[in-house]
């Protein structure tokens, strides 16, 4: 269950293109390891690194049904990645 708490885009915004990230990303971990704790960290740099949009990022800080979905959209990947290691 999702505690969501809404992020104002000029709260990550005035900062650095890293800096925002980060920012981002410290948002996002928690709210990816209430379901998926083991890969938590993995799945929260996915995002990171998949989705140059900042908005789109923050987005998903603000809903948790687009959360839910980019969530389930990584660990396809990373499934499809394991698979083809075997």
């Amino acid at each position: 269950m999702y505690v969501c708490t809404r992020y104002k885009a000029a709260s990550v915004l005035p900062r650095s293109p890293e800096q925002q990230k980060n920012t981002i990303g410290e948002r996002l971990y928690p709210l990816i390891h209430t379901t998926q704790p083991e890969l938590a960290g993995k799945i929260t740099g996915m995002l990171l690194e998949m989705d140059d949009s900042e908005s789109e990022l923050l987005y998903l800080l603000e809903s948790p049904e687009a959360l839910d979905a980019k969530i389930s959209e990584a660990l396809q990947v990373l499934d499809a990645h394991q698979a083809q290691n075997k």
